[in-house]
């Protein structure tokens, strides 16, 4: 295996409680009710414009002025994007053993990549990076294929040498679409089954993935 693409929210990092955090303070400069982390949970995988537009119709309806909305959230969340975000157990170690392995290693997320590569250096993981695209690097977002085949051909690589890595329907969706190998993490903020989109392999702990493509098993 050549390169391993993977999704950023939800899969490499629990980015939700910072979300939820800039999400509320927005909601509350607009004189609405905070939510709770597990509902902004799940409005996380299609980007910061729908993630803002699904808290407004979650709080009242659409806002007077989407844009200021949004600019108020992307202020708040720019503020501190990795203060309370995590990866997930393993995430690091297993990146480790995968790059000293040779494996070319990409992120693939519809978060805009200024916060992406914020976050990847607070926590450490940006050193492991040969190719970040987020959204806006290309005009289409997940689950359009683009994104992901645009994040291969910069790691030097093609659907018939690679694997995408996350953990939602987006994610099976965009791989099935490029018709590149998923494997499914199934701790992140999975909604609904990613069976239509034929996973080749699905863990809940990094230490099972690492396992998997340099043994070609998982962990007992």
């Amino acid at each position: 295996m050549k390169a391993i693409v993977f999704d950023l929210d939800g899969t490499l990092i629990d980015s939700a409680p910072d979300l939820h955090a800039a999400a509320n303070r927005m909601l509350g400069d607009l004189g609405r009710p905070p939510l709770t982390l597990e509902r902004v949970a799940g409005f996380v995988g299609n980007g910061v414009p729908t993630l803002v537009a699904r808290c407004l119709e979650a709080t009242g309806g659409p806002a007077d002025d989407f844009d200021s909305a949004l600019a108020r959230f992307r202020e708040h969340y720019a503020r501190a994007p990795a203060q309370l975000t995590r990866p997930y157990a393993g995430v690091e170690p297993t990146l480790e053993r995968l790059a000293a392995s040779g494996v070319a290693l990409g992120i693939c997320t519809n978060k805009p990549p200024e916060f992406a590569v914020t976050i990847l250096k607070e926590l450490g993981l940006a050193r492991f990076v040969g190719a970040l695209v987020g959204g806006g690097t290309v005009p289409q977002l997940k689950p359009d294929p683009a994104p992901l085949l645009h994040c291969l051909d910069r790691l030097g690589a093609d659907e018939t040498s690679a694997l995408y890595v996350g953990d939602s329907e987006i994610d099976g969706e965009t791989a099935f679409r490029a018709k590149v190998p998923f494997a499914l993490f199934s701790g992140g903020y999975l909604r609904e089954s990613v069976d239509a989109f034929e996973p080749v392999y699905v863990f809940d702990h990094f230490d099972d993935l690492s396992d998997y493509v340099l043994q070609g098993v998982g962990r007992p």
